[in-house]
């Protein structure tokens, strides 16, 4: 056994991570508020809430304890749902050590702020080196990687000797690990793609058809491409893991809660019904809501996103939007991508 690491929290990405680390023959601690939930993952070895009946590792343990998570760790992985990484940094705090290698995993802003999730954990650990801090994102669906389907995901840092760390510590047969320098455009683009999904499962509801849900994917990058590179990311991240990449799987996979979250609402259900029943965290509610709010600071147009805010805050039907997208008046594919592009990063 080498290391210990511990991964907060235990929802069903979390669960997954911490069974990679556990198969790379390390010493896995995994954080969780419920009493409960511990001791099922500590007696019996199921984490069934998030993952069904599917076997943990017998060297994954989980405590309620933070304090008990974080002590003597050589690397922590934060997964928390964006709007509680705050609360989860600042119970971090007192226990997370400046030489830790420290992780996040979380795809989601914080909407309040219109904070990236790197930007929150620098805020709440003030004594931790900043440029230190690696995300994590790709095309990664825990049903799939705790059943050890073959798997690839992306890590970035402005630290690359922290990435590389990160990629040590997680690659393995099964799941493979690549590094990129660029924190902005993975992060955003980890979080972007969450709204493209729910606008795929609501097209698919609707029966629109593959031809739609292609369009969708495509001008939905566009979107995300022109967003993220305002924002600072390199428009080369978007046509990577964590941007194309990331899209497809959660657009067109039956995994994908965003997907489904879409899907109910364009069986006429309500936001209300549709998050009480999935019973987990769709970040691409909150993440609309951000991204909106974002494209007028930096002045990109979003006409997707701008939709589904219209169909989940101000009660558009989704038929509808699709048709007012449909509508539009007529543009370029490309120019407006290639100009912002041309102008920011080649003069």
């Amino acid at each position: 056994m080498t290391d210990k690491v511990s991964v907060l929290v235990a929802g069903s990405w979390g669960t997954a991570i911490a069974s990679v680390l556990a198969e790379n023959q390390h010493d896995v601690m995994l954080w969780t508020r419920s009493e409960r939930q511990a001791a099922e993952i500590n007696v019996e070895h199921r984490n069934r809430r998030f993952l069904g009946d599917v076997e943990l590792p017998p060297h994954v343990r989980a405590t309620a304890s933070m304090e008990e998570a974080l002590r003597d760790a050589s690397a922590v992985i934060v997964v928390a749902p964006s709007a509680a990484m705050r609360e989860v940094a600042r119970q971090m705090r007192p226990f997370l050590q400046k030489d830790t290698v420290l992780v996040h995993a979380t795809k989601g802003f914080e909407t309040a702020g219109l904070r990236r999730m790197s930007t929150v954990l620098a805020e709440e650990l003030p004594h931790y080196d900043a440029d230190s801090i690696v995300v994590l994102s790709g095309p990664s669906h825990a049903e799939e990687v705790i059943t050890q389907c073959p798997t690839t995901v992306v890590v970035a840092s402005a630290d690359p000797q922290a990435a590389e760390k990160a990629q040590d510590l997680l690659i393995n047969t099964y799941f493979r690990v690549y590094t990129n320098p660029d924190m902005i455009g993975v992060e955003v683009g980890g979080a972007l793609k969450n709204i493209i999904a729910l606008g795929a499962g609501l097209s698919d509801g609707l029966g629109f058809g593959d031809n739609a849900k292609a369009a969708l994917l495509t001008r939905g990058l566009a979107e995300i491409s022109r967003l993220g590179t305002a924002m600072g990311g390199n428009p080369l991240t978007f046509s990577g893991l964590a941007g194309v990449g990331d899209l497809v799987v959660t657009c067109t996979s039956k995994h994908s809660r965003n997907w489904r979250a879409g899907y109910m609402l364009a069986q006429g259900n309500s936001l209300e019904t549709v998050l009480e029943q999935m019973g987990m965290v769709v970040e691409g509610v909150r993440t609309t809501q951000a991204a909106c709010i974002l494209s007028q600071k930096y002045d990109i147009s979003m006409p997707i996103a701008d939709e589904l805010y219209a169909v989940l805050f101000e009660g558009k039907s989704p038929r509808t939007a699709v048709e007012d997208l449909m509508g539009r008046g007529r543009t370029h594919e490309i120019e407006e991508v290639a100009k912002q592009v041309q102008t920011k990063w080649f003069g």
